[in-house]
């Protein structure tokens, strides 16, 4: 059977990914399964193991050092923890001056201004928050742009960051706190949900393992549905729930222990957190 041939990958010119760790690693595997041909895609990673291994798996250029592989760039993306972000930009800007390059960040808690000040000002530059289930192609990831970015930059950056899951635009950059404690830090909150779905489930008899397969199926059903049906999900809540049934019981039950309310404490808790996480990078 003759194969189908691939249509053009869409953004053209070629990539650096200044850190090759699990978060630049999905985007990189998720960039070559959507078709970007691997000789336009180079990483710099000090660590040998994972420099080899990202060699191996995607068929990459690799580098030691940065600033050899973002030399030729056209985008370069910024997926180096937040507390060494300052000191990689510093030895970044002298080459990326005189291109210009459209640079991505992914580093939690950094805001747009702080990074293109350590480059060296001028920069078209997406600041974004993905999450871990961008690692499976199935992200969720906030981006704001400054405005520096063009509609075409802004184009690419989506298109690059897409390849992974879900990438959505956000009007203001203080909104980037939100998204990290709604999406950035959320599947955080459906594993401690899932944790505590198998153990009631066993707490009422169930063998450990089946009310574990139960929990994480039901959530990955109820996902898939908010996700496909269209509906809004309280919608699809009242479509599960018969009057005086058992959904409804234990509705009723997560309404008299503030549910709602819990919830959003938990992300206001983290909203403040991420607020605080940038002034301390600031200061560091």
């Amino acid at each position: 059977m003759p194969s189908i041939p691939h249509a053009p990958f869409p953004v053209s010119g070629s990539i650096a990914f200044i850190g090759g760790g699990n978060m630049a690693r999905s985007l990189i595997g998720a960039l070559v399964r959507s078709g970007m041909p691997t000789e336009r895609i180079a990483v710099a990673e000090p660590n040998a193991a994972l420099r080899q291994q990202l060699a191996d798996d995607f068929d990459v250029d690799v580098f030691v050092d940065g600033t050899d592989a973002a030399r030729a760039a056209d985008i370069v993306v910024l997926a180096v923890k937040p507390q060494v972000m300052r000191s990689v930009c510093t030895s970044l800007a002298p080459v990326l001056a005189t291109k210009h390059p459209l640079v991505i960040s992914i580093a939690a808690g950094l805001r747009i201004e702080q990074i293109d000040q350590w480059l060296g000002g001028g920069f078209p530059l997406v600041r974004c928050m993905p999450n871990t289930p961008a690692l499976i192609g199935a992200g969720a990831t906030g981006m704001i742009a400054n405005a520096a970015v063009d509609r075409a930059g802004c184009a690419l950056a989506e298109t690059i960051l897409g390849t992974s899951g879900t990438a959505v635009w956000i009007a203001h950059e203080d909104l980037m706190d939100t998204v990290t404690a709604v999406s950035g830090s959320g599947p955080a909150y459906f594993f401690l949900l899932i944790e505590a779905l198998e153990d009631a489930g066993a707490k009422q008899g169930l063998p450990r393992e089946t009310a574990r397969a139960l929990a994480i199926q039901t959530c990955l059903g109820a996902a898939r549905m908010a996700s496909e049906d269209g509906e809004a999900p309280g919608r699809l809540r009242e479509r599960v729930t018969s009057p005086n049934g058992t959904t409804a019981a234990a509705l009723q039950a997560f309404a008299e222990g503030g549910l709602r309310e819990l919830v959003a404490r938990a992300v206001e808790a983290a909203t403040i957190r991420g607020a605080e996480m940038s002034r301390e990078l600031d200061r560091g």
